[in-house]
This record gives structure tokens, C-alpha cells and sequence, in this order.
């Protein structure tokens, strides 16, 4: 088939001779993948000197980029330090995302702690309206890309993201289908399940089926949701890639799949070949 879907590792591969990002790009390459997301999960810590490297290096290689923000982001904490400071860590992802070439900064947007969901929501789409004015301002062209979270207790259900997406369309959502799956105690059962999550999103706006940034990786889970992430093809994984790829393919979405397991460049090409045996 023609591949409408690119396939990136979730930072630097483990086969990479050095753990720096333009040695990782350069690997990328060589194993036939076709992009990486910047992980600044610890923080933003990266110059304009070394991001200028890292977008040269893509551009010469076409490679596509994405980054992931920090983890210590809560849009909707308490205390007006906290706030300020996420909405901080998510501009300076996009500051730096963009002085890479990356195409869009992903993140986990919130806790919902004590208060109502519709609460959170709002105050969501508040924080980034903010962000997203001071982006303009400062002229940084990169998409914010809030990620479906893996617990309950995050806000970020599919419907939730979806829900910013419609108030502001500029906020589009980034799928992690294995977070999905294990918010919901193992929400695709079937492969009619991944359907109507592809449904669901058409039927808010078909345009984000044809730029749809994904996050796929072996899952463990409780009922409270997300434990870890899983090589695909471990036994303890049921998340089935195969009915994600399959789905994808049929309903002809295009976009890009970063792959989050331990193993990153091993199941990036494993559902790539897959995919592209369709």
C-alpha cells in the first residue's frame, strides 16, 4: 500500500552508537524509520545552538519531528505557582520544538484532584488559549497537541481533547491508543472498538483524521489504569496493534505513529512493516 502513515521512536534508539539527538537522527535513517519525538520529559534543557544542529540534521535526512513536554505539567493545579509554571514548561517546549523543526509539542495536559471534569476542561482550555496567544505573539509556528492520558485521574480522554479541539481547532489531540486502552480497563476489545474511536473523531472534524498525530506501545494496566508501557509483542500486552493498523488503513488516515516502548525502534519498524504489508 501507499503509506499515508510515517513511524518515529520516542527519543533516541537504543541501537544509536551515541545518545545524543543528531547521532539518533542519523540511526533513524539507517533503520529506515522516519522521524523521532525530542523527549523533554525531565525538562527543557536544550540551546538554540544544539536545536539548530538537530534541524539541519532532520531537514538533510527528511525526517519528521515531534516533542514531548515535561511531565510535571498540571493546568489545573491550585496553586497559582504551579499553574504559571506549566503553562511556562509547555511554551518553552514549543519555543525549543520549533527552533528544531519539530511540527508539533505534545504533552499531558492536567489532574483533575478534586474538582468537577467540566471544571478542568475549562480551565484547560484557558491555559493553553493563553499559551497559544503568547505563541503568536512571539510568532512560533508549531502545534499544540494535548495527549489522551493513561489513568482516569489525568484529564484526557479522547472526548475531553476532543472537547478543546472543537472550542479551539487549532488544539488538536494527540491519540495515545495504548493509553486509551488502559484508562478503560481495555477499551478496544475489538477491532470495531478502534473503529468507533476513529468515529468519534470524524464526527468532530473529519480534517483531523488526515493529520492525526498517535502514540502506540505495549500496555500494562490495572483498574486504575496505566502501570507501564510493554513491548508490543509481549504476553502480558493485549493492546492488538494489528487491529490499529488494520483500522487505520481502512478508513485511509494519515499522520504519524511515535512508538513509546521500551524496545522504541524495534516495534516502530515491527507496526511499520505491518502496516505497510496491508
Amino acid at each position: 500500500m501507499i503509506s499515508k502513515i510515517t513511524f518515529a521512536t520516542a527519543g533516541v534508539p537504543i541501537s544509536s552508537p551515541k545518545p545524543d539527538t543528531v547521532t539518533g537522527l542519523q540511526r533513524i535513517k539507517e533503520l529506515g524509520l522516519d522521524g523521532m519525538e525530542l523527549e523533554f520529559v525531565h525538562g527543557v534543557r536544550m540551546g538554540r545552538e544544539m536545536a539548530d544542529q538537530i534541524n539541519a540534521k532532520a531537514k538533510e535526512l527528511t525526517l519528521d519531528l515531534s516533542v514531548h513536554g515535561p511531565y510535571y505539567i498540571n493546568l489545573n493545579a491550585v496553586e497559582p505557582e504551579k499553574q504559571a509554571a506549566s503553562k511556562q514548561r509547555i511554551f518553552d517546549s514549543a519555543k525549543v520544538g520549533a527552533w528544531c523543526g519539530c511540527r508539533a509539542v505534545t504533552f499531558h495536559p492536567a489532574y483533575v484532584m478534586k474538582s468537577k471534569r467540566e471544571d478542568v476542561a475549562k480551565r484547560v482550555l484557558k491555559s493553553l488559549s493563553d499559551i497559544l496567544a503568547k505563541m503568536d505573539s512571539e510568532k512560533i509556528h508549531i502545534q499544540l497537541k494535548p495527549e489522551t492520558t493513561g489513568k482516569e485521574t489525568q484529564f484526557g480522554s479522547l472526548t475531553e481533547l476532543l472537547f478543546l479541539h472543537h472550542e479551539e481547532p487549532r488544539f488538536c489531540p494527540n491519540v495515545d491508543f495504548s493509553h486509551l486502552h488502559a484508562r478503560e480497563n481495555g477499551r478496544f476489545k475489538k477491532k470495531e472498538d478502534f473503529a468507533k474511536a476513529l468515529d468519534e473523531m470524524e464526527k468532530n472534524d473529519p480534517k483531523l483524521l488526515h493529520d492525526l498525530h498517535m502514540h502506540v506501545s505495549g500496555i500494562a494496566y490495572s483498574s486504575k489504569g496505566e502501570k507501564n508501557h510493554l513491548v508490543l509483542e509481549d504476553k502480558a500486552n493485549d493492546f492488538n496493534y494489528r487491529w490499529l493498523l488494520e483500522t487505520l488503513a481502512e478508513y485511509g488516515v494519515e499522520g504519524r505513529i511515535v512508538c513509546e516502548s521500551p524496545n522504541i525502534e524495534t516495534d516502530a519498524l515491527l507496526l511499520k512493516r505491518y502496516y505497510e504489508s496491508l
